[in-house]
């Protein structure tokens, strides 16, 4: 029985990225020691940069968009690739509360058609969409 998803962020500077999550997001985490290995969850609580930290990013779900289709009478054609996107209820009072902690973004806020979003800056990695749902939402769902 499949219990969870486990996303995995590439980052040039995991330790930048890992404080980001940590800090700036106040993601909970574990840790699985300096070398990521070790499977024991003892660490410094994610005080050494060196520290492999796993995240629990709360309630998830999954879309599945197509690489080609028509929109709004235009043709769109995207290669296939995975996106990791973070979801709020209220943009602009997110956007305030994670700039107070040092988030950075690209650009103001602005409607997407699913949903109004923004580009949030994630330092060593590729930047995450952060957005307010319009579209039904499946994350509460058992």
């Amino acid at each position: 029985m499949i219990t969870a998803i486990h996303m995995l962020v590439y980052s040039d500077d995991a330790s930048a990225t890992r404080a980001f999550f940590k800090d700036v997001l106040q993601w909970p985490f574990v840790s699985e020691g300096a070398q990521g290995d070790a499977g024991t969850g003892i660490g410094t609580g994610g005080q050494d940069p060196a520290e492999w930290l796993i995240f629990g990013t709360g309630p998830s779900e999954l879309g599945v968009h197509p690489t080609a289709g028509q929109h709004e009478g235009q043709p769109y054609r995207s290669p296939r690739h995975h996106s990791i996107a973070v979801m709020c209820d209220d943009l602009d009072a997110t956007v305030a509360e994670l700039s107070g902690r040092g988030a950075t973004f690209a650009g103001e806020a602005e409607e997407m058609g699913f949903g109004r979003g923004v580009s949030m800056h994630v330092p060593g990695a590729d930047d995450m969409l952060l957005y307010q749902p319009h579209h039904a939402t499946a994350h509460h769902l058992p």
